[in-house]
């Protein structure tokens, strides 16, 4: 297991604890019950839903895990303490593409947050690690799959 801190929004944690409520207490038991009922139908060597049902139940139990591991290491940020100077995690950053004109707002947030559809990226995304430290006033020239993008940040925010 990691023992790196992970840095989320008090929303952030509380979806992550939701999603931990729902595997213990809707999750698994559904799979106890589908397990106890798979094992009724006989001959366990031969039998397939059994062991389907054994293998999700495995994957289940290491999820748990995972994330009680994870929430065990979450610290709490409030996107109030974050400067406005630079951008940070949890920062809202207006860019100018330079090469087509347009502007465009990003949240950057943590892995676990991003919402690529929305605009709200990971700042270990290529753009949000690019955009990472840099003042408004800057231009920031990021690699990304589809080429070079060339961003001036206009200026940061927060929530």
């Amino acid at each position: 297991m990691d023992n790196e801190p992970v840095y989320m929004s008090k929303n952030g944690r509380i979806k992550l604890e939701k999603e931990l409520k729902k595997l213990k207490y809707e999750e698994r038991p559904k799979l106890v019950a589908e397990i106890k009922r798979t094992m009724e139908l006989g001959d366990l060597s031969e039998n397939a839903e059994y062991h389907a049902a054994k293998e999700a139940q495995t994957h289940l139990e290491r999820k748990i895990v995972e994330l009680q591991d994870k929430l065990s290491r979450v610290q709490t940020v409030d996107a109030e303490d974050i400067p406005t100077d630079k951008v940070y995690l949890f920062a809202n950053v207006l860019v100018k593409d330079l090469d087509r004109g347009e502007e465009i707002k990003y949240s950057i947030v943590p892995p676990d947050e991003s919402d690529i559809d929305n605009d709200i990226i990971s700042v270990k995304s290529p753009i949000g690690a690019g955009l990472l430290g840099k003042a408004a006033g800057e231009t920031a020239e990021i690699q990304v799959p589809a080429g070079l993008l060339r961003y001036k940040i206009l200026k940061i925010t927060r929530d």
